[in-house]
């Protein structure tokens, strides 16, 4: 449904999903473009909608706010070939680590052939291989941490980020 099956959402099948009349759509779908969470794309076969980094980004944080994993985001410490690294708190104040998957960066494009996240499908978006990349680092942190190896605490896990227990350190 929706972003799942397409790059480029039609803004019929928008309207469908929401529930909202034509009028309303628009209105919508304007507000959320002048935010830069959604692009339009027109093209010769349809007119529709993209999510873009800034939206998906909204949807996980919002996800892991309702959860009360996350409260406020603070500084940016780090930025990677595949990701950007965040420090963050929760209600009690406690500081944590969000890392925010960003899989397709320009000098690293041929993640598609070397990883195997993909399994039997042809092709994916990006932001689908790093929701895919957030759940396979969540998953190895668990089991990992459960086991006794010295990771950092796995917290939640929303889309295409993972928040962590924040381990004071200094780079080797």
């Amino acid at each position: 449904m929706g972003s799942k099956n397409h790059e480029v959402v039609p803004t019929s099948l928008i309207a469908q999903i929401s529930g909202l009349r034509n009028g309303g759509v628009n209105k919508v779908l304007g507000s959320l473009a002048r935010r830069n969470l959604v692009a339009r794309v027109q093209n010769s076969s349809y007119d529709g909608y993209r999510l873009t980094y800034g939206g998906y980004d909204y949807l996980a944080l919002r996800t892991l706010s309702k959860r009360d994993s996350v409260l406020s985001v603070g500084n940016q410490i780090g930025v990677g070939k595949e990701s950007d690294i965040y420090i963050v708190a929760d209600g009690e104040g406690k500081e944590m680590v969000m890392k925010i998957h960003r899989l397709g960066r320009t000098s690293f494009r041929a993640i598609k052939s070397k990883r195997d996240y993909l399994g039997k499908r042809k092709s994916a978006s990006w932001m689908y291989m790093s929701r895919l990349s957030a759940q396979r680092e969540w998953a190895f942190m668990k089991v990992l941490h459960e086991n006794g190896f010295p990771v950092p605490t796995p917290v939640d896990q929303a889309r295409h980020v993972v928040v962590m227990e924040f381990i004071d350190a200094y780079p080797l």
